[in-house]
Parts: structure tokens; C-alpha cells; sequence
């Protein structure tokens, strides 16, 4: 061998060695993939080989890796060398494991084609089952299986998902035609067609294929593998995944896997059955066995909603329903040893698919099953006292974004109302809205404001849009695990679904059951606890909070280091605010106690006063009304810190608008109308959020802050007398740029102090601040550190002072930033960590470079955002502020990031 040839063939087997394996072969005992593989596999694909590893009975198949859609799209939808080869020698194991030959016209082996991206995103993307049928191989399966009409009924089922999925052909085609077909032989039910009716339909079905598509229905089984191959790598950018990624932070670089695995059959008889089943209960996390199947059926049947499902449990069984319980007692025997087997593995509760076929027991998939926010809560403080999972573990388990479900009101018992019917209570909570009939007028109405309620036959993946911006989702057909209840679990919105008794007309759109008829735009309330559809509006009350929440949230207290403080100026929003946990108020916006109808006037007699008399005069009259509002907020946070911010938005908010109002502020200060309106035109400014606001209005107008200071420290002084503890305020000066601008302030501030303390005698400990707002006063913030006690990040401003950008005007454009990738999120609701994080951090280090234990907060909306959070964990802030209503996110996602840190 010449040196050459040897160096020629090292290079060759470097290069067959450094060939990247695109395919993963699952078979019990047998896995090339784990369940630490789903980066790589998908959650679907890592899962069925983790099954197969741990001897849980799974149909062989293989799984197409994620990388290989990476390749898919950068490559201009062509794929990778050495996927075919790979691909064949997978498809071979599988033949040789069923004793099947894909494609052979006698002993066909047929498989499922289905997506499974990292995350789960149900119903999002495309599933193609009974692949390989043919003219030739359906009378295979018909022979071997000795049913010609389940051979057939298969049949129809693949050219219509395949039509639809790959070809591209409308579904409701498919399905209008096998609805005609059934009324001309006066059957119900699709279980009672004959074969030799399932081929008329399939031949229906073919001429629908031809005639949308100008070509004859695939017949080749290779070209329908591969069709459904890339079908589902398209359907990774489909509009629904699309939506569904936006709404979740699923990054569309992830890509998908894709799964083909050997067909099991529930549809052969009655002896076989599919369904879908959850370790425990989804709604309310009780630790019972959950879940629907469908006797002589396949897995669209249950999710799709096509047929009404049957419980699993004999517990839930009522009336004429049949429990797989009853109707297959060793079948289900053997998914209650597979729901413990699985839950003890994966230490979480489960989503399983399973098919009965012949009374013996697949597995098709598992996956951590989506939860309301109540259930969430329930099993992780349920599996933490089990001993499944640690108490962090159990923090850890809870999205912080979906305690937002518990949190809002639920009906009113109490209430006069009148039912219409019920159906299934498939996700909890309480909605009421006007019906709309299809998720784009859902979304139109929600757009203009309107409470909106979407009514549907069933829904499908095209209608998550509208789902979302839908306050609740009722349908007439589908069971708890239909695509209705999964998404809109997940989503956190109310639905009822299978309620039969309602007719829906979508032409006319209307919805008619127990004798009324309501039309678009007519009112409905949903109790998606209790399944029960109302007339009308219900009233709300608040909601009650189990022990659950409470037990996990103490658990996250333990750990977390950041504090939460609420941003709240009316007592019932402190009163909320304590109640969820705030450990003080972090922001209170005195302007917002300004807008009364009692005072209102006095603020606009104080802005257009043209002497310093008529503005002194105005200004006292506040005093009592701030002094009574402060001593509201002192008094119900008693014992904890209150940070008040002094009057900051531009003046041009306050003014008279209308005629009516210009009169009066006319009258009340004894000046014409005309005088008012040249003094009105003078105030005006082109930008006015730029322009006279903040300390800039304490500069101008003293009196302004010292009369709030006054009645500041007043009412600090009360509370204290009153309650006999301390009281210890926290004034904060808005939107300072300059050291000298806080000196200045703070020196009049102090003056006002001190002249209160004298008259009444007593003494106070407090606070002056500033808010870090403007680029400025970040890059300068050792310089301002000097004159400041405290720190608050007021993020809101700061992004759009650091962005150019106005929040106001924003959402014209904003969303297509989002949306080409030019920005990873809205700025206003997950803070932009280069540029606006930037700041805040170097403020944090300059200040803390001149006072070691400078108090550092933030007051934006940032500070009820999880994401956020974790950005401020990390650069050291001492606490957030948000709206009552986030607290409790902010405390879990604070424990969150604490955990997180801590795991780094």
C-alpha cells in the first residue's frame, strides 16, 4: 500500500467517523436516545426512548433530529447528506423487530409520522398516522388482519390526514363529504360503516385530492414518508406554531424532531381502544388517575373532539358512559402499574397517550402534563410532602406568570342567574363576554376592548389566536382532553367544552339551546369549575387562595433574597397588596390621588394661578386630602417601609380640556375664560414628557413638594401616635439628572421636616431618594449616591429614555421588531438587558461604589416581570415593586431566581 493510499483511506474513515448521526432508533431495551436527550430529540422523541429503556411496552420507531430542521431551513428546505442512508437502515431495524416490510402489498408495515419540538406545544404542528397504505397494501391489512373494515376505515384516515397535513387540501372537505355520506345511509356513528362504505368514501376522498390538487393521490410508500417528513419540519413554521411559540418564549431556533414509529391500532374492534390519560388531575391537581378513552378508535378521535370520550375511572363514569375501568379491567390494570412506573420516573405528573390493540397495552407517549395554576400548585406542594421532589424542587415547578389564574374573581355565588346548560369543566375560573363564532372576530372585538367569549362546534389549531385573546372558550364537542381544555389550560383561560346540547349556526351565527337562541354579540358567562354556561353577566367576587398557595409560597419566602414591595396609592390596593404578601410599598404615585373629583379642582386652580397667592391658596387645600391619603397608606402597611414618590407627570395631564371644565376652574379662581385658555395654551408643550415634569415641577414651584412633604411627614407622625409604632417614610424625588437637582430638593425637603418636627415637638426617621430614570443620572450615579439615601430604578421611563422610544406610541411598531428578531422581547416587558440592563447596572456599582449599603429598588412594570427579575437578582438589587395583583409572582419568581443563582 503506497503512503498515498493510506493517508487517502485514514481521511476517508475520518470522514465516515465524523458523518453527524442524524437518526436515533428507539426499541425496548434497546435506545440509542434518553430523556436527558430533548434538546436534541424533542421531548417526544426522548421520551418513547426512555420508556423503551426503562422495559415499558413502546412501538419501535426512530427519531429525526432537531438538528436535522436546523439544516432543513438553513439549507432551503433540502436535507442533510446522509439522511436517506440513515433512514433506511433505521426503517430496517423496524421491519426486522414487526416482522412487517414497509410497501409489501402482503404483510405491510405501516407508520405514524409526528412532530416533537423540545417543549411540548400541543396540537401545534403535524401528526400523519397510518402511513403506507396503498391500493395494494390496504387489501394486505385487510387480509392479515382479518378486518377489511377496519383496513379500510384506516384507509380513509390516512388519505384524509394526509390530504390535509402534506397536500395541503382543506380538512372540512374530507369531512363534509363523509357527513353527506353517513346522512344518505341514515348512520350516526363512523363505527357503523361497513368496508365496502369506507371505500366509497376513500374513492370520494381521492377525487377531492386530484381535484384540488391536479394530481393522483401518492400510491408510492417512500414518497408519502418523506412527504409526511416534511410536512412536519413545514409545519415548524406553520401560523399556529408561530403564534404558539410567541406566546410561550419558545425560540424558533429550537426546531422540531421528528418521530416515525410503527402503527398500533386502536380501531380494529372492540377490543381496542385509544386515549389519553394524566397521572393526576390537570384542573385540580387531586391525586386521582385522570384521563378519556374511545373504544374502536384512533388518537385524533379523542383530542379532535370528533366523538365524545369515555372516563377512565368507574368513579367518573355517569349515566350510560362505560369506564375503560369496566370495559377493558386489564388493560387498565396495567396503565394504573404504568402511571406509577411513570410518575415515580419522571417525579413528575404525566400526559400519556396510550392505543389498545387486541387488549394489550402501547404506550405512544409521555409528557409533563400541562396544568391549570391551582393543579400546579397542588402537585408540587403534594409531591414535595410525598418526598417525589424537594421543597426548591417544588418553587421550582410553578410558573410564576400562571399564579395570574388564581388571582383574578370567580362567580358569585350569591348571584341570580340564569343556566343555560352544562358541559365538561375543562379549564377552571370564571369568564364573561360577548359570543363570537370565529377566533378572527374574537380577536377584532378584543382588540377594541370588548370581553369576548369564543363559541365553537370544536377548535383547532388555527383558532389559538383567537383562544388568547379570548376571555373564555366554550365548545360543543370534545372531552377534557380535547384541543379546547389542553390549549386553553395552558393559557390559563376559562373553558367549558362538550356542552352537546347547544346548536351552532355558523352561517347565521347564532347558538341555540334550551329554547333560546343568542346571537354574535349577545352576552354569556362561563364557570369553568362546574362546566355551567349562563345567560347573561354574573357578577365576580375575589377569589380565596388554598392553603397550597400559601404553603408554596412560604417555601419561596425561605429562599428568596430579593424583597417585594407593591406600587399602590389607594387603600384598597395596599389592603390587596399586604393581603398577597407585599413587604411594603416600593411606589406611590401621588398624582394618581390627584384625578378625584374632590380634588381635581384644586390642582387645576393650582397649575393656572398666575400668583403666588391664588397657587398657595390651592395648593392648601391639598394639604388635608394628601395628608388623609398618606396616613391611609401608613396605617394599613404599618410596620413597613412606604416609598412616596412627589408629584412627577407633566402638568398638561391636569388641565381643563373641555369648555365646561375651563368655566369652572374660570369661576372658582374669579378670572374670565378667555385669560384661562392663553394660560392653558402657555402651559402646553410639544413634548411633554421631556418637558416640565418631575423635579423639574419642584424646582419651579416649591410649594408644590413642600406641601406634599408636609403632609407627608404629618401623617407619619399620626400613624405613629395612632398605632404606637414607628412609621418611617421613604420620599423619593422623580426624574433627577444632575447631583445639584437632588441637593436642591432635598435641602427644601428637609427644611419642611424640620419646621413639622418643631411645631409638633417630635421626631421621625426617614428617607430621601431619587428615582434613576434617565440615562444621565445612571452614568453620573456615584455623584447622586452622595445625596441619596436610596435608589429606584423607574425602568419605564429609563427604557424609553435610553431607546428613543415612546411606550405610548410603541405598539405600532414594536411587534414587528419582535417579530424579525431585532429584538428578543418587548423592552417595556422584559427589561433589554445590553442596553437598559446596562445601565441599571452600572448604577447600581457607582452607587454602591460611594455608599456600600445604598438601598436599591425598582418601581417599573419590570418589576413584575420573572425575566426581569432573574436580571435583577443578578446585578444585586435589594428589592421590586409592582402592582398588587404580581406580588406573588414576583415573590416566586424572586425565589426562582435566587435558586437559579444559587444553582450557577
Amino acid at each position: 500500500m503506497t503512503l498515498h493510499l493510506a493517508i487517502l483511506l485514514v481521511k476517508q474513515d475520518e470522514t465516515i467517523n465524523m458523518t453527524t448521526k442524524w437518526i436515533y432508533s428507539f426499541d425496548k431495551g434497546q435506545s440509542e436516545g434518553n430523556a436527558q436527550m430533548r434538546d436534541l430529540l424533542g421531548g417526544k422523541g426522548a421520551n418513547l426512548a426512555e420508556m423503551a429503556n426503562i422495559g415499558l411496552p413502546v412501538p419501535p420507531g426512530f427519531t429525526i433530529t432537531t438538528e436535522v430542521c436546523t439544516a432543513f431551513y438553513e439549507n432551503g428546505r433540502q436535507y442533510p447528506a446522509g439522511l436517506e442512508s440513515q433512514l433506511e437502515e433505521a426503517l430496517r431495524k423496524v421491519e426486522a423487530r414487526m416482522g412487517l416490510r414497509f410497501g409489501d402489498p402482503k404483510n405491510p408495515l405501516l407508520v405514524s409520522v409526528r412532530s416533537g419540538a423540545r417543549v411540548s406545544m400541543p396540537g401545534m404542528m403535524d401528526t400523519v398516522l397510518n402511513l403506507g397504505l396503498n391500493d395494494s397494501t390496504v387489501e394486505g391489512l385487510a387480509h392479515s388482519s382479518g378486518d377489511a373494515r377496519f383496513a379500510w376505515d384506516s384507509y380513509r384516515r390516512f388519505i384524509q390526514m394526509y390530504g390535509s397535513v402534506v397536500l395541503g387540501v382543506p380538512h372540512h372537505y374530507f369531512e363534509d363529504l363523509l357527513e353527506q355520506h353517513k346522512r344518505d345511509l341514515k348512520k350516526e356513528d363512523d363505527t357503523a360503516l361497513t368496508a365496502e362504505e369506507w371505500q366509497k368514501v376513500v374513492t370520494g376522498y381521492k377525487q377531492i385530492v386530484e381535484k384540488e390538487t391536479g394530481s393522483a393521490f401518492p400510491e408510492n410508500p417512500k414518497d408519502q414518508l418523506w412527504g409526511a417528513i416534511g410536512a412536519v419540519f413545514g409545519s415548524w413554521m406553520n401560523p399556529r406554531a408561530h403564534t404558539y411559540r410567541k406566546l410561550h418564549d419558545i425560540p424558533v431556533s429550537w426546531g422540531t424532531a421528528v418521530n416515525v414509529q410503527s402503527m398500533v391500532f386502536g380501531n380494529k374492534g372492540d377490543d381496542c381502544a385509544t386515549g389519553v390519560c394524566f397521572t393526576r388531575d390537570p384542573s385540580t391537581g387531586e391525586n386521582i388517575f385522570y384521563g378519556e378513552y374511545l373504544i374502536n378508535a384512533q388518537g385524533e378521535d379523542v383530542v379532535a373532539g370528533i366523538r365524545t370520550p369515555q372516563p377512565m375511572a368507574e368513579s367518573r363514569s355517569k349515566g350510560s358512559q362505560v369506564s375503560m375501568e369496566k370495559a377493558m379491567p386489564n388493560a387498565y390494570k396495567e396503565l394504573l402499574k404504568v402511571r406509577e412506573t411513570l410518575e415515580r420516573h419522571y417525579r413528575d405528573m404525566q400526559d400519556i397517550e396510550f392505543t389498545v390493540e387486541a387488549n394489550t397495552l402501547y404506550l405512544l407517549q409521555t409528557r409533563s402534563g400541562k396544568r391549570t395554576a391551582a393543579a400546579a400548585l397542588r402537585i408540587a406542594v403534594d409531591m414535595a410532602k410525598e418526598g417525589l421532589i424537594t421543597q426548591e424542587e417544588a418553587v421550582m415547578r410553578v410558573s410564576p406568570t400562571s399564579l395570574d389564574q388564581l388571582l383574578h374573581p370567580i362567580l358569585d355565588p350569591s348571584a341570580k342567574c340564569q343556566v343555560l346548560t352544562r358541559g365538561l369543566p375543562a379549564s377552571p375560573g370564571a369568564a364573561t363576554g360577548i359570543i363570537a363564532f370565529s377566533a378572527e372576530d374574537v380577536e377584532d372585538r378584543a382588540a377594541k376592548g370588548e370581553d369576548v367569549i369564543l363559541v365553537r362546534v370544536e377548535t383547532s389549531p388555527e383558532d389559538v389566536h383567537g383562544m388568547h385573546a379570548a376571555r373564555g372558550v366554550l365548545t360543543t364537542r370534545g372531552g377534557m382532553t380535547s384541543h379546547a381544555a389542553v390549549v386553553a389550560r395552558g393559557m390559563g383561560r376559562v373553558c367549558v367544552a362538550g356542552a352537546g346540547n347547544i346548536m351552532i349556526d355558523y352561517a347565521r351565527q347564532t347558538m341555540t339551546v334550551a329554547g333560546h337562541t343568542l346571537i354574535a354579540g349577545d352576552w354569556i358567562t362561563l364557570d369553568g369549575g362546574t362546566g355551567t354556561v349562563y345567560n347573561g353577566r354574573v357578577p365576580t367576587i375575589p377569589p380565596t387562595l388554598s392553603g397550597d398557595f400559601t404553603t408554596l409560597m412560604s417555601w419561596a419566602d425561605s429562599v428568596r433574597r430579593l424583597g417585594v414591595r407593591a406600587n399602590a396609592e389607594t387603600p384598597d390596593d395596599a389592603k390587596m397588596a399586604r393581603n398577597f404578601g407585599a413587604e411594603g410599598i416600593g411606589l406611590c404615585r401621588t398624582e394618581h390621588m390627584f384625578f378625584g373629583p374632590d380634588r381635581i379642582g384644586h390642582v387645576r386652580q393650582m397649575i393656572m394661578a398666575d400668583t403666588d397667592e391664588s397657587r398657595t391658596k390651592a395648593i392648601n387645600a391639598l394639604l388635608p386630602f394628601q395628608r388623609e391619603d398618606f396616613s391611609d397608606l401608613f396605617r394599613i402597611m404599618v410596620g413597613l417601609p412606604v416609598t412616596i414618590r412627589l408629584l412627577d407627570p407633566p402638568l398638561h395631564e391636569f388641565l381643563p380640556h373641555g369648555e365646561n371644565e375651563l368655566r369652572d376652574v374660570a369661576k372658582a379662581l374669579g378670572k374670565d375664560v378667555e385669560t384661562l385658555r392663553a394660560r392653558r395654551s402657555a402651559l402646553s408643550e410639544a413634548n411633554p414628557m421631556l418637558g416640565h415634569r418631575g423635579c423639574r415641577l419642584g424646582v419651579s414651584y416649591p410649594e408644590i413638594y413642600d406641601m406634599q412633604v408636609r403632609a407627608i411627614v404629618e401623617a407619619a407622625l399620626d400613624i405613629s401616635h395612632e398605632t404606637k409604632k414607628a412609621v418611617i417614610p421613604e420620599i423619593m424625588i422623580p426624574l433627577v439628572g444632575t447631583q445639584r437637582e437632588l441637593d436642591l430638593i432635598r435641602q427644601s425637603c428637609e427644611e419642611v421636616i424640620s419646621s413639622v418636627l418643631s411645631e409638633r415637638k417630635a421626631t421621625l426617621d426617614y428617607k430621601i431618594g431619587t428615582m434613576i430614570e434617565l440615562p444621565r443620572a445612571a452614568l453620573t450615579a456615584d455623584q447622586i449616591a452622595q445625596s441619596a439615601d436610596f435608589f429606584s430604578f423607574g425602568t419605564n421611563d429609563l427604557t424609553q429614555t435610553t431607546l428613543g422610544v415612546s411606550r405610548d406610541d410603541a405598539g405600532s411598531f414594536l411587534p414587528e421588531y419582535v417579530e424579525k428578531g431585532l429584538l428578543p422581547q418587548d423592552p417595556f416587558v422584559s427589561i433589554d438587558r445590553e442596553g437598559v440592563g446596562a445601565l441599571v447596572r452600572m448604577g447600581v456599582e457607582k452607587g454602591r461604589s460611594v455608599k456600600k449599603d445604598l438601598k436599591l429598588g425598582i418601581c417599573g412594570e419590570h418589576g413584575g416581570d420573572p425575566l426581569s427579575i432573574s436580571f435583577f437578582e443578578d446585578v444585586g438589587l435589594d428589592y421590586v415593586s409592582c402592582s398588587p395583583f404580581r406580588v406573588p409572582v414576583a415573590r416566586l419568581a424572586a425565589a426562582q431566581a435566587t435558586l437559579a443563582a444559587k444553582k450557577k
